[in-house]
C-alpha cells in the first residue's frame, strides 16, 4: 500500500464490504455479486442488443414487387402462401363441382444483415369454373420471396364424378423453416336438399382459414345459392358449384396468396 496526495495505490486484491464513488473504471465485476436496485439506464449508446419485433410488411396485390429492408433490421420471419384455386363446375343434376385446393405456405426465419432487397411474388386466384359440363377450376399462382420461400397454388377443382380428380389438390410450401401444404378441395358435399343429389364441394382451408362454401345447400334454387363461393381467406380454395334439373351454376374462384414480413432488429 502507497500513500499519495489523492489517496492509496494498492497492488493486489482488495476486499470491501462497501464502495463509494465513481465506479466508471470498475471492470469485470462478477454478476453474482452485484445486489440491489440499479439506476435507470440511458440505452442511447447500446449496440447489438436485440430490438424484438419492430414492424411488418404485408403483400397482397397479385404480380411481383420489391420488398425493401428498414435501417436497423437484423432478421425477417417470411410467411409465403400460394394462391387458392377455383372450385369446379357440375356435369349434370348428380355430379356436382369439387373444390378447388388451397395454395400451400412456407414459413422462415431469414437473417437479413447483407441483404437489402427482395422481389417478392404474390400467386393469383384460380377463376371458378364457368357453368356448364366437363370444365375445371383453374390452379392458383405460386407465391414467392426472393429464392428463400415458395408457396405454390392449389389445384382446380373437378366437374363430376367422371372427372379423374374431382378435388383440386392443395399446393405446397418449400424452402422454409417449416413448409405446410395447404388444404384439398372437398369431392362433393352433401346432398342437395331439392334433389338429394350431391351439392358442390367447399374449397381448400389454407394456412388463413378456410375456403368458399359449396353450392346447393339451400332450399331455394338460384344462381346465388347454387354457384360455388369464393375462398375467404388468403390462399383457400373456391366452392364447387351444383347443377339443378339440368341448369348450370358456374363455380367460386379461390383467393389470392399472400407473403407477408415480420421485420425484427
Amino acid at each position: 500500500v502507497t500513500a499519495n496526495s489523492q489517496g492509496i495505490d494498492v497492488t493486489g486484491i482488495v476486499t470491501a464490504t462497501s464502495f463509494k464513488g465513481a465506479a466508471t473504471n470498475l471492470t469485470n465485476i462478477p454478476a453474482a455479486n452485484i445486489t440491489g436496485t440499479l439506476p435507470a439506464i440511458d440505452g442511447s449508446n447500446l449496440t447489438n442488443v436485440g430490438g424484438g419485433l419492430q414492424s411488418v410488411q404485408v403483400f397482397t396485390t397479385v404480380g411481383t414487387a420489391t420488398y425493401t429492408k428498414p435501417s436497423g433490421i437484423t432478421k425477417v420471419r417470411i410467411y409465403c402462401t400460394g394462391g387458392g384455386a377455383g372450385g369446379g363446375a357440375a356435369t349434370n343434376s348428380w355430379n356436382a363441382g369439387g373444390g378447388g385446393g388451397a395454395g400451400g405456405t412456407s414459413i422462415k426465419l431469414l437473417d437479413v444483415t447483407s441483404i437489402s432487397s427482395v422481389t417478392v411474388t404474390v400467386g393469383a386466384a384460380g377463376a371458378g369454373a364457368a357453368a356448364g359440363g366437363n370444365n375445371r377450376g383453374a390452379g392458383g399462382g405460386t407465391s414467392s420471396f426472393g429464392s428463400h420461400c415458395t408457396g405454390t397454388g392449389g389445384e382446380g377443382g373437378g366437374f363430376g364424378w367422371n372427372d379423374d380428380s374431382i378435388y383440386g389438390n392443395g399446393g405446397v410450401g418449400t424452402g422454409g423453416d417449416i413448409n405446410l401444404d395447404g388444404g384439398d378441395g372437398g369431392s362433393n358435399g352433401g346432398g342437395d336438399i331439392q334433389d338429394e343429389s350431391a351439392s358442390g364441394a367447399v374449397g381448400g382451408a389454407s394456412y388463413w382459414g378456410g375456403g368458399g362454401q359449396n353450392g346447393g345447400s339451400v332450399s331455394s334454387v338460384n344462381a346465388q345459392n347454387y354457384g360455388g363461393k369464393p375462398g375467404r381467406a388468403y390462399g383457400s380454395g373456391g366452392g364447387g358449384a351444383d347443377d339443378h334439373s339440368g341448369t348450370n351454376y358456374g363455380a367460386g374462384a379461390g383467393k389470392a396468396g399472400v407473403v407477408y414480413v415480420e421485420e425484427y432488429a
